[in-house]
């Protein structure tokens, strides 16, 4: 089997300087390095960089996957906009893993070759599809890291642990809008390998997004809200530029308003409960399937039927020219000609049956066998058919 590799990182916040750029540059000589992008393939070997290093301290994205099935998503945020602490509540060691770093908080989301399976040699993945994390988390937007846990509880029912495990393991604080997840978020269920059943079971707890209709006026009634010397300061912040994070940063903490104002779900539920709720998900979803299968297949065949009945009534209407036109078919000695004439044939004695003739169709397709038995393949099909052979 031929290994593969790709291992692409982004500077969002600051591009990197001529002497950061030569500094990653020693570590790849075959990489597309740019001020703000590093991408690598391998086909053999391994990359000689630490990416765990260079995120702390040059790039704020990471995207690494293996046709093994190992695949890791690492991104840094300031601290100021996502404290550590508040994303600790959803780590788990099997898919998330989160510490800080030079005033930053970094969030390692990631599978190993045992949790993603069977080799896979036609998936592939861009970090461009996951950049917008960084944005919805510092903004306050905590389902990606909701989709981390809830990683982890799919890893779990992978490896069969051990039940009490399941029973004592609680659902941390389950963000609104689950059930509406945006692009870059669908992007890392996919990536994490997060079952649908068990993300719809989830997401029945979760209360609509924030960015709702009426969420405007509430942010403004929140902003309204704020002391008049911080909004000031908030104003010679953005007019300065010094707080690059402002936006998201007030998001953040109208979110976390609306967090405490409304509160969260009165009981958490534990892994056990989501995974069996999840299997019940899934057996219903199995059997609507089928049900919806069973009634397709039953209105194809119904379509396949009315359809014959149709070409039957018109063939009813001139035998005559339909078994001349049969002649003429045979007559070209073409493969496709023949093709034509025994589906007609086909027909034909289909609306003899219909009309209680059958006799006649055998005699008049016995006599077509007679005069054309110098040609194989022409017989051929009408012995696939099951035509007389007198």
């Amino acid at each position: 089997m031929s290994e593969y590799q790709y291992y692409e990182f982004l500077a969002v916040d600051r591009p990197l300087t001529k002497a950061e750029i030569a500094q990653v540059r020693a570590l790849s000589t075959r990489a597309r390095i740019t001020s703000t992008s590093f991408v690598n393939e391998y086909h053999w070997g391994d990359f000689h960089g630490d990416p765990t290093k260079l995120v702390e301290q040059l790039y704020d994205a990471h995207l690494y996957y293996a046709n093994w099935g190992s695949r890791r998503l690492l991104l840094r945020i300031p601290a100021s906009v996502l404290p550590a602490k508040t994303a600790q509540g959803y780590a788990l060691q099997e898919t998330l893993a989160v510490w800080t770093r030079g005033g930053h908080t970094l969030l390692d989301f990631s599978l190993s070759a045992e949790d993603g399976g069977e080799w896979d040699f036609e998936t592939s993945f861009e970090l461009a599809s996951f950049a917008g994390l960084r944005a919805e988390l510092a903004a306050g937007d905590l389902r990606p890291l909701y989709l981390g846990w809830l990683a982890a509880v799919a890893v779990w029912e992978l490896a069969d642990d051990d039940e009490e495990e399941y029973q004592r393991e609680t659902e941390p604080s389950v963000p609104a809008g689950l059930a509406e997840l945006t692009g870059p978020q669908r992007a890392l269920a996919d990536f994490l390998r997060v079952p649908q059943d068990l993300l719809a079971v989830a997401a029945s707890d979760s209360a609509p997004a924030t960015e709702s209709a009426a969420a405007p006026d509430r942010l403004a009634a929140f902003i309204a809200g704020l002391p008049a010397p911080e909004k000031d300061t908030l104003l010679l912040q953005a007019a300065l530029g010094t707080a690059p994070q402002l936006g998201p940063g007030l998001l953040a903490r109208f979110r976390q308003s609306l967090r405490t104002s409304e509160g969260g779900p009165g009981v958490r539920r534990s892994a056990a409960q989501l995974l069996d709720a999840a299997h019940r998900h899934r057996t219903v979803r199995a059997q609507r399937e089928r049900a919806a299968r069973g009634a397709a297949e039953q209105a194809r065949v119904r379509a396949v039927a009315e359809a014959r009945d149709a070409r039957l009534d018109h063939l009813a209407r001139d035998q005559a020219t339909a078994w001349r036109t049969v002649d003429d078919l045979i007559a070209q000695r073409k493969p496709a000609a023949y093709d034509q004439a025994v589906a007609l044939l086909s027909d034909l004695r289909a609306l003899h049956a219909r009309q209680g003739s059958a006799a006649d169709f055998d005699r008049r397709s016995g006599e077509l066998r007679t005069a054309h038995r110098g040609k194989p393949s022409l017989m051929r099909r009408f012995d696939a058919l099951g035509f007389p052979n007198p």
